[in-house]
């Protein structure tokens, strides 16, 4: 097996830098369209042997050095006893929304593989299928990313709600949290004995907080999660989009990797977190759309950056876009093994 994701996520030396592609098994691959073609995202993300197969797809056709599971960070929401949808040309969408404390009661704190049994039977199909390959990433949505879905109904650009309810009913919003909190170190931990060789942590919309709030209403709630992960072998990823604010605290939240988008330089990430966290990132996903000589330039000065810190994961700032040319995609990976070998 390839392990050079692994040994960069600790830090070891690697043959060369690893590649993965956030959203790497989705829209953006014709292969996808043709699977997607014949079920609901819902249906795809719990009909395990079709969950494998897109998961599996970008390691075919990339060549990229770390699979990631296809699921989606809301099923958790879902298995909690929420109401879940996903809209064509709107996404997802919860109609009944957290609103006063009877709605936090009637949350489920319930064991993952009886709520969620099928993300690890798709778990146990690509331990199977990746054997000789690559190592698979397990993930989750961060509380917070996962509380704005839950107050808003679905996704947000103010966070009206989500704030609304930190400021003026935080017992209310604390008590959401740790349910959710408690649910989530489940769902991980049956994902790592499932077989998930790392855990990623999506904290999309972190970086709609000011650094005092994320201070006090979304990483604590990242830490205590992480903190019951530590006893496992498996590497934690903790990405908080648009987070290069937070970076200070972020460092303390007891990851083994920062996941960074593409608003700070790695080499200035890599100042501020310190020489024991490894870095992953952070092409802007658009850059993808460059001509091939300048987009070859912009790999390389990431990888050189990368080389300040204490392991460095190749991969791009935030989720790939459904509009991108897949070629562009194999380009940026076959130039990252090159370059870096």
């Amino acid at each position: 097996m390839n392990t050079d994701f692994l040994k960069a996520c600790q830090g070891e030396k690697t043959s060369r830098t690893p590649i993965w592609i956030m959203r790497q098994a989705g829209r953006y691959l014709p292969d996808y369209h043709k699977v997607r073609s014949k079920m609901t995202f819902l249906e795809l993300c719990k009909t395990p042997e079709k969950a494998a197969e897109v998961t599996l797809q970008p390691v075919d056709i990339l060549g990229v050095d770390a699979a990631i599971l296809f699921s989606d960070i809301l099923v958790v929401l879902e298995a909690m006893g929420m109401k879940l949808e996903f809209q064509e040309k709107k996404g997802p969408v919860l109609p009944e929304p957290i609103t006063c404390r009877a709605d936090v009661d009637r949350l489920q704190v319930p064991d993952a593989e009886d709520e969620l049994g099928y993300v690890m039977a798709t778990i146990r199909i690509l331990r199977q299928e990746l054997a000789d390959k690559v190592p698979l990433i397990g993930f989750c949505g961060a509380p917070f990313t996962l509380a704005t879905y839950m107050i808003e109904g679905g996704s947000s650009k103010a966070f009206f709600n989500t704030k609304k309810m930190m400021y003026s009913a935080p017992e209310l919003y604390k008590a959401m949290m740790d349910k959710v909190t408690d649910f989530t170190i489940n769902y991980l931990k049956a994902q790592a004995a499932a077989g998930a060789q790392a855990l990623q942590i999506f904290d999309s919309w972190a970086g709609a907080l000011a650094p005092i709030d994320f201070g006090e209403f979304a990483l604590p709630y990242v830490k205590r999660i992480i903190a019951a992960l530590k006893d496992s072998t498996v590497p934690l990823i903790y990405f908080a989009n648009n987070g290069a604010t937070l970076l200070e605290q972020s460092r303390t939240s007891g990851a083994d990797v920062l996941g960074m988008d593409w608003r700070i330089s790695l080499a200035d990430a890599a100042r501020i977190v310190g020489p024991d966290i490894s870095l992953q990132g952070n092409l802007d996903p658009c850059a993808l759309l460059l001509p091939e000589d300048k987009l070859e330039k912009r790999v390389a000065a990431i990888l050189a950056e990368g080389k300040e810190a204490r392991g460095h994961i190749f991969n791009l700032g935030h989720g790939i876009l459904p509009e991108t040319p897949p070629e562009k995609a194999k380009f940026v990976v076959e130039c990252v093994h090159r370059l870096s070998s």
